[in-house]
């Protein structure tokens, strides 16, 4: 079999069960690693490679991958294996996000358990532009935070409490009204954002307070994979379209100066 890279959420999965062993390696004999190669090959997104080889995430290569995430915390005092970057990636972002971390490795085991994510289909934006995604929570909550937001329903629900309580129906960032722009055709088009992602908020159902009204530019930035995050609320955007002009207002006045 030929080798495969490991994926940001497999990734997140053997660093949760490393983290939880007090940063210590696990043994394929574990229960706890014979539970993690079953869970990483019924991924969606390994059924091809797990149907084509049974060796694939075999309990072996789950315990070498322990073995990784062990050596690559700073207390080891060993010297790391060669578990590559993305591994020592993971790493770095459990020991400075522990809560997050564990809370996203719980919710893709939930999407797991309960078949929702074996039901929800792959989403456009749901990794980056070389289809590999290295945002903290992983491709596969992505794809369930983006599944949510295309929901019809709920975009229709937000929108009539919208117009109960008087709000406009329009962008949160860039305040852009498709009804002003477009008249009639543009009348309640509008798209939703979560303004906490599932792996901090959990898989819970999602409350109409949680949502921001977003057009589909601002949408898709907030969401755009960059320097290891991909998911943005509105007022991180906000201050990402504020930041030129402060940059410009401020080498302005120190020239004027």
């Amino acid at each position: 079999m030929a080798r495969i890279d490991w994926t940001r959420d497999e990734l997140l999965l053997a660093c949760a069960l490393v983290a939880q062993n007090d940063w210590h390696e696990l043994r394929q004999g574990d229960e706890s690693v014979l539970e993690l190669s079953d869970l990483l090959r019924s991924l969606p997104t390994n059924r091809d490679n797990a149907a084509s080889d049974p060796r694939f995430r075999s309990p072996n290569s789950v315990s070498r991958k322990t073995t990784d995430v062990a050596t690559a915390h700073p207390s080891y005092p060993g010297a790391a294996t060669r578990g590559g970057r993305p591994t020592k990636a993971v790493v770095r972002d459990f020991l400075a996000h522990p809560a997050e971390m564990l809370a996203a490795a719980d919710a893709i085991r939930l999407g797991i358990g309960s078949g929702e994510l074996h039901r929800i289909p792959p989403q456009p934006d749901e990794a980056g532009d070389d289809g590999e995604t290295t945002a903290p929570e992983g491709q596969l909550l992505a794809r369930w935070a983006l599944y949510r937001e295309r929901d019809r329903g709920l975009r229709d629900r937000k929108i009539q409490q919208a117009r109960r309580r008087g709000q406009a129906v329009q962008c949160e960032v860039c305040s852009f009204d498709f009804k002003r722009f477009y008249g009639a055709l543009g009348d309640g088009y509008i798209e939703v954002h979560h303004t906490l992602p599932l792996h901090i908020s959990g898989p819970t159902e999602t409350r109409l307070d949680d949502l921001a009204f977003l057009c589909a530019n601002c949408h898709r930035m907030c969401h755009k994979s960059f320097d290891g995050e991909s998911w943005r609320t509105p007022d991180d955007l906000r201050a990402i379209i504020r930041a030129p002009e402060s940059d410009a207002d401020h080498a302005a006045s120190a020239s004027a100066s």
